[in-house]
């Protein structure tokens, strides 16, 4: 069995199915040899791909040259496009295409300056280029399909498969066309020096040269030329084939020269088989040996209606209008100008429009060479169109579905498939016009298609909007995560540092501490500080003093229980109660003295006997620190103070003002006696205690002691107190005298209140034993700032003040006084009951203020005048307000 090649050198031929055979016509336009005709005053040369793959390279008004590139670009399908004159730009606009639509596309308007100037062609030697340097030359020249596709050549020529066959189409079977007959005729050398090209491209097996048996001429100059092309032999064939309507279509030509089919979706190259026009080779040529792009080509000007029929080189950009009439076009009414044959082509609806690369004749029927338009009639069914139809469709249906419009269901009958030769439009009894319905059909599901695609990638636009959306906020969140956890790592990296720091300056303090331990313990003895040694008997003092403290605060018990019998004979039961209360008192004061001693021991060491002084840098530490203790302490020591007072206060206001509800004017003017009395101690305490303290300040172990007591007379001095006005409307007569019993009685309440006043001092010392004194600046601005913030009450107490002892009293004014001793017996019920602390220094400073009472007592005088009245009612109104706020403190800290 012989092979494909073996048949195909032997010259066998296949059936093609479908067909038709109309009239030739060609004599019209191959009896002369091609022409060219002069340049035209403009030229339109189209460039359809600017926008999309390309870009121009001039703008109005440059100069341009023959030959010169007008666009540049870069892509799959792009091609350039070139000057076919020399000339100036004189417009880019929109203008008719060369389409059965007419539709206006972008188009460069060149006014020739009829000198024909062209740039320089680069001449090559076909040995001298590699494959894609050839390949390259192609595509710059723009070299594109010439039979009518107008596809580009450089894909055709780099195919991604192996080609077997090339089949060079010189088969021309539409009627009226003989351009390729022509230039076969005229160019076979040309023509095989490009096919010499795509074999050296392509290395096929066999390249055919097919040309139908209407073009005896033709077949004559190609063969003669193949005998003279000595590196063809053997690999180029001239195969003649019969005349049959459409044997020139590329899948009707391989399925007659090899009898393969090329199936539906399909291209020749993926079955080994590349076709290429006879135009389309010498093109080839022409850029690759010549450098000359394709800027014209050969075109049939034909029709009864052209009085120069013929094959003529045109320029492409030339316009149909102006060519028609250069060679005696004689316009018709109704005259239809066809482009391409009268099968394939189709009418322009307007005749100014450019030459393309594709196009390959002219037509210009005159009424007899074609018919009428007629009135479409109904399908008979007859299936005339099915036996025509070269690719084996079904006209018919497609023509149902088409009409309907139902596109998708005519897709489905291999609409794509459709050459449109116009065969079954030609058989047609019906004169439906077939082929125009499946042109209208396949633009629908082309724009289809078109719009799927773009909605396709609308969304994945939509979708990646979407996402970029959805990363820039998870970005956001991260950033922002990010930037927390940062800001935390810097938080706590600052803390740790600020940690690490405070520890570091405390080892450093500490090793500069031992450093100077050890700088002291190497001194001589007699190299040592005087104030080390005063710090050492300060706080020696301190601890001594603290002992005798409370040693007094558990003596000081037993004249507050003679007293409380003095002051509670009409009522022995509250009496011993405030016995049972004083034992309570002592027993706690002994307590606290212990305790006392106990952190005098730990804090102060006795350094008598040591034979080398500390260094004075230490001692002055040891010193601020004592003192800041001590301040802490004496604070300490103030609120419970204030507590105690509160307690006491709150519960003799109540009382006395029971009491005095009921007493006399003259019982009203002792009481004021007394407070005045009281009033004058407390200032004597205070005065005396500031006195002490400026003249010890950070120099004795008793400094603490002595800046309370200047706190409290400062306290005592600038706070602002209050006067209850329903004291200024007391009146008692002007002079007054007291019985021995009452005047002892107002003693024991003035020493009260004497104590009561004097308590803070003594507490405040108390604490400031357990550490070094702080110097007095410090703690006459810790009094200022007190005596500013803290508003301050006088105590009731002191309305029970001493009086002078030659008043005597009356069974009356006796039992008045049993009331008085009953409120004194009442405070020291409730501070048994309340805060037990403060006990201790009150107790003291009843046996204290007592014997400084009776020292005291000689130098009151009676109260006669008004003024002084008034004062008395001021300082006992003072004394209630005070204990109203200490009773309202107490009861808040208690919540």
């Amino acid at each position: 069995m012989l092979t494909l090649l073996e048949q195909i050198d032997k010259g066998t031929l296949w059936h093609s199915p479908g067909g038709i055979h109309p009239p030739q016509l060609k004599s019209v336009s191959n009896q002369v040899s091609s022409a060219r005709l002069p340049l035209s005053r403009y030229y339109s040369v189209p460039v359809p791909q600017v926008g999309d793959s390309a870009r121009l390279q001039v703008k109005v008004g440059d100069k341009v040259l023959k030959g010169q590139m007008l666009t540049e670009g870069e892509g799959f399908m792009y091609l350039p496009v070139h000057a076919p004159t020399s000339g100036i730009i004189a417009d880019i606009a929109l203008k008719p295409s060369n389409h059965a639509s007419g539709l206006p596309v972008l188009t460069c308007v060149i006014q020739a300056d009829g000198k024909d100037d062209s740039i320089d062609y680069q001449s090559n030697e076909l040995a001298t280029l590699s494959n894609q340097q050839i390949l390259d030359k192609i595509m710059q020249a723009g070299i594109a399909g010439m039979g009518g596709a107008s596809f580009p050549s450089h894909i055709k020529l780099n195919p991604a498969s192996e080609i077997d066959l090339v089949i060079i189409n010189g088969v021309e079977c539409e009627p009226y066309i003989t351009s390729d007959d022509v230039i076969m005729r005229e160019n076979a050398t040309e023509i095989l020096s490009g096919i010499n090209i795509i074999n050296t491209l392509l290395s096929p097996q066999r390249i055919i040269i097919a040309i139908e048996d209407n073009k005896p001429e033709a077949v004559s100059a190609m063969r003669s030329a193949l005998d003279n092309a000595t590196e063809l032999q053997g690999i180029v064939k001239v195969t003649v084939i019969p005349t049959k309507y459409p044997s020139g279509g590329e899948k009707q030509l391989i399925q007659i020269i090899t009898g393969r089919e090329v199936p539906t979706g399909s291209i020749p190259a993926q079955q080994g088989i590349v076709v290429h026009n006879v135009g389309t080779a010498y093109a080839i040529q022409d850029a690759v040996l010549h450098g000359k792009p394709l800027i014209e080509r050969l075109v049939t000007l034909t029709g009864e209606q052209v009085s120069t029929p013929g094959n003529y080189w045109l320029p492409i950009g030339s316009s149909v209008k102006d060519i028609l009439e250069q060679v005696g076009f004689d316009e018709a009414p109704l005259q239809k100008v066809i482009i391409g044959g009268p099968m394939m082509g189709y009418a322009l609806p307007d005749f100014d429009v450019p030459v393309l690369k594709g196009t390959n004749c002219i037509l210009t029927p005159s009424q007899n060479e074609i018919a009428p338009d007629t009135e479409e009639k109904a399908c008979i069914r007859c299936g005339e169109c099915a036996i025509a139809c070269p690719a084996l469709l079904l006209p018919q249906q497609l023509f149902w579905h088409a009409k309907a419009e139902e596109y998708d269901k005519a897709a489905s009958f291999n609409l794509k498939d459709c050459i449109e030769c116009g065969c079954c439009s030609y058989v047609c009894p019906s004169d439906i016009p077939l082929v125009e319905y499946y042109r209208i059909a396949k633009s629908a599901l082309k724009n289809e298609a078109e719009e799927k695609r773009q909605a396709e990638q609308a969304k994945v636009r939509f979708e990646a909007r979407l996402q970029r959306l959805e990363d820039e906020k998870r970005a956001r969140e991260e950033k922002s995560r990010l930037a927390a956890e940062k800001r935390k790592a810097a938080m706590e990296n600052s803390d740790k540092k600020n940690a690490v720091a405070e520890a570091m300056a405390r080892v450093a303090a500490k090793k500069k501490m031992a450093e100077q331990n050890t700088q002291a313990d190497s001194r001589p003895a007699a190299s040592t500080d005087k104030s080390s040694a005063v710090s050492a008997a300060i706080a020696r003092a301190k601890a001594k003093k603290l002992a005798q403290q409370a040693e007094n605060q558990a003596s000081v018990q037993e004249p507050s229980a003679q007293l409380d019998q003095t002051t509670e004979q009409a009522s022995p039961v509250d009496d011993k109660k405030a016995q049972i209360a004083a034992a309570v008192a002592r027993a706690k004061a002994k307590k606290r003295a212990q305790q006392s001693d106990n952190k005098v021991s730990e804090q102060v060491p006795d350094n008598t006997n040591e034979s080398v002084a500390v260094d004075d840098k230490k001692a002055q530490i040891a010193a601020a620190v004592a003192r800041a203790k001590a301040k802490k302490l004496a604070k300490q020591a103030e609120t419970q103070s204030e507590d105690q007072q509160q307690t006491i206060e709150s519960s003799s206001v109540n009382e006395q003002s029971s009491v005095q509800a009921s007493l006399s004017p003259a019982d009203e003017k002792k009481a004021r006696i007394a407070a005045a009395v009281a009033k004058a101690k407390a200032k004597r305490l205070a005065q005396s205690a500031g006195q002490s303290a400026g003249q010890s300040a950070g120099q004795s172990a008793g400094q603490s002691q002595q800046d309370d007591e200047h706190l409290v007379q400062t306290q005592a001095i600038d706070t602002p107190v209050t006067v209850s006005p329903e004291t200024e409307s007391d009146s008692v007569p002007e002079t007054a005298t007291l019985s021995p019993a009452d005047e002892k009685k107002a003693k024991i309440a003035a020493a009260v209140a004497k104590a009561k006043a004097k308590k803070l001092a003594q507490s405040a010392g108390q604490s400031a034993g357990q550490s070094a004194g702080q110097p007095q600046q410090d703690d006459e601005h810790l009094a200022q700032t007190q005596a500013i913030d803290t508003p301050v009450t006088v105590k009731p107490e002191t309305q029970s003040d001493s009086v002078p002892e030659t008043a005597t009293l009356s069974p009356a004014d006796e039992k008045k006084a049993r009331i008085a001793a009953a409120v004194a017996k009442a405070k020291a019920k409730k501070l048994a009951q309340g805060a037990t602390q403060p006990l201790q220094s009150e107790a003291k400073a009843v046996e204290t203020d007592i014997s400084d009472t009776q020292s005291d007592q000689t130098s009151i005088e009676p109260i006669t005048s008004a003024a002084e009245v008034k004062k008395a009612r001021i300082a006992a109104a003072v004394a209630k307000a005070k204990a109203k706020k200490l009773a309202n403190q107490q009861s808040s800290e208690k919540e």
